[in-house]
């Protein structure tokens, strides 16, 4: 419905704006349409490009500190401060610029499928298919009574002004937990959206005794649970995406003393050169009414898309809801987990394409987050970078990385979960050398470690890093499992490998003196 919306003064507003609230996705297709924000493609999905922001500003990103924040949060590059003035401020020019603007699309949902763990949100959007990326995103409205509410004000045409408003650019993505308000202006990437609220919960969440996680979930039929840890590009949806297994989600999540829960009600995916044959599932969202293709290539006359194109960016996305996917768990609940898969991109070309873990090789390897981060996904990333992201997700962590660390190990002792390191990277030499793994070798890899398959199979223990590597698997080559076999150029190798294990060490510096010397000693030699 459209209205007035007179609750809309209790956030601030100098002057209520008219107000369209919970629209349909008919609805917000058409003012989409409408207002020249998004076009409509050949087979259904709206397209909807976001200018020079095709990724994350994650330089941009401010915690607001304050009495609420100050002891909790884990302050520096990541978490960067923000004084209560300034985003006071900020806040005050945002709903500004959205009264001016004259209307509003609101839509009310919430996050956290476990409703002990559930959080209101309320979306305050100045475009139509921002609003409708919100709806795809996270849950409807709680049935029942929530804790916290939190008010996303997101207003990608009002900038900034760095020399008044205490920010770095005219781009900027605020929290507040003390006034439960996200403010995000200067940027369209709707990923701000999404991990702006992930990154409520991520504070929350421990407060509450829950790990939250970023990480995909899925089932097995015969109910064991699997998480799949990892940033951006490096899997969590595609191998999450699996026929065999019921999706539970494909990004975020908590693990509670009872279980695992999603976070949200919608899946992100990347597209690029997205295939019907290795992707069938998050293909065929591609081609369906609902979905918001951010960023994708297409013909102008017959509106048929091209997914290969990288011409805007790699970063190109698809925005559903989880019940496009054809197996899902529709409550977004499951029980303990039985194994958990930290997912690396090395860009190096030097790690085995799967390993075992031992309890104190994942906490050694969780708290590295080793990986590349992919071309796209943030922005100056233009080609795989290999980076250490904490927890597999620090830019979304406002806590310690050791308070997500204490909890993971706590659940995972408790549910004898099973860890693997799993490299969706590259083979045969680094990036622009060798080549990423195929897909179908993954997928072999990683049903071997869920079906129970690898608990039995012969290992040799890795010489340098030190975790199990299987010796066959069906339906990989065995030099694929042996990296070094891979590569032309063997003394290359060695010198990479070296190469790595001294970042790997010299990253777990500032760690060593909060963990224990077990973990400690699960470093590359």
């Amino acid at each position: 419905m459209t209205t007035a919306a007179p609750w809309l003064s209790q956030l601030g507003f100098p002057k209520v704006p008219a107000a369209h609230v919970d629209f349909s996705v008919p609805r917000l297709y058409e003012e989409a349409v409408r207002r020249a924000e998004a076009t409509l493609a050949a087979d259904g999905p709206l397209i909807a490009h976001t200018g020079p922001h095709t990724g994350r500003s994650v330089n941009d990103r401010f915690v607001v500190r304050d009495a609420t924040t100050e002891k909790l949060v884990d302050w520096g590059a990541t978490n960067k401060p923000i004084a209560p003035a300034h985003a006071a401020g900020l806040k005050a020019k945002v709903l500004a610029y959205l009264a001016g603007r004259g209307e509003v699309f609101v839509q009310h949902c919430s996050v956290g499928a476990d409703p002990e763990q559930r959080i209101g949100v309320r979306v305050v959007n100045e475009r139509a298919w921002h609003n409708l990326f919100a709806k795809n995103m996270f849950l409807g409205p709680s049935s029942s009574p929530v804790t916290d509410t939190f008010t996303v004000l997101h207003a990608p045409g009002c900038k900034a002004d760095p020399t008044t408003d205490g920010t770095r650019t005219s781009t900027f993505i605020v929290l507040d937990f003390t006034d439960k308000t996200i403010l995000i202006g200067g940027t369209e990437y709707a990923g701000e959206i999404k991990k702006s609220v992930f990154s409520v919960m991520n504070f929350l969440l421990p407060q509450r005794d829950v790990m939250s996680m970023h990480c995909s979930a899925n089932v097995g039929k015969s109910g064991d649970v699997a998480l799949f840890f990892g940033l951006s590009g490096t899997g969590k949806t595609t191998l999450s995406a699996d026929p065999e297994r019921a999706l539970v989600g494909d990004d975020e999540h908590g693990w509670s003393p009872s279980g695992v829960f999603n976070i949200e009600g919608g899946c992100y995916a990347k597209v690029i050169k997205l295939s019907a044959e290795a992707e069938p599932e998050i293909y065929a969202t591609t081609r369906r009414f609902g979905t918001i293709l951010e960023n994708v290539v297409f013909d102008a006359e017959t509106r048929k898309l091209d997914l290969d194109s990288e011409k805007l960016t790699e970063n190109t996305r698809a925005s559903y809801t989880l019940d496009k996917i054809p197996n899902t768990v529709t409550s977004g609940q499951a029980t303990l987990p039985s194994n958990v898969v930290f997912l690396t991109c090395d860009a190096f070309g030097v790690l085995p394409p799967v390993s075992r873990l031992t309890p104190e090789q994942a906490m050694y390897h969780f708290l590295s987050g080793y990986t590349a981060k992919v071309a796209g996904t943030e922005i100056g990333v233009t080609e795989p970078k290999a980076t250490f992201s904490t927890c597999f997700g620090a830019p979304f962590m406002p806590m310690h990385p050791g308070v997500y660390a204490k909890l993971l190990g706590e659940r995972m002792a408790h549910a004898g979960s099973k860890a693997w390191l799993v490299n969706t990277g590259w083979s045969g030499g680094g990036f622009g050398v060798g080549k990423r793994m195929k897909i179908g070798h993954t997928r072999a890899m990683v049903r071997a470690v869920l079906s129970g398959a690898l608990e039995k199979a012969e290992m040799v223990r890795d010489p340098v890093f030190g975790f199990e590597v299987p010796i066959a698997i069906a339906g990989v080559p065995a030099e694929v499992l042996r990296p070094r076999d891979t590569w032309a150029d063997k003394s290359a190798y060695d010198a990479q490998q070296t190469k790595l294990a001294q970042m790997f060490r010299d990253n777990f510096e500032k760690y060593r003196s909060g963990v224990s010397p077990e973990i400690a000693a699960a470093a590359p030699k």
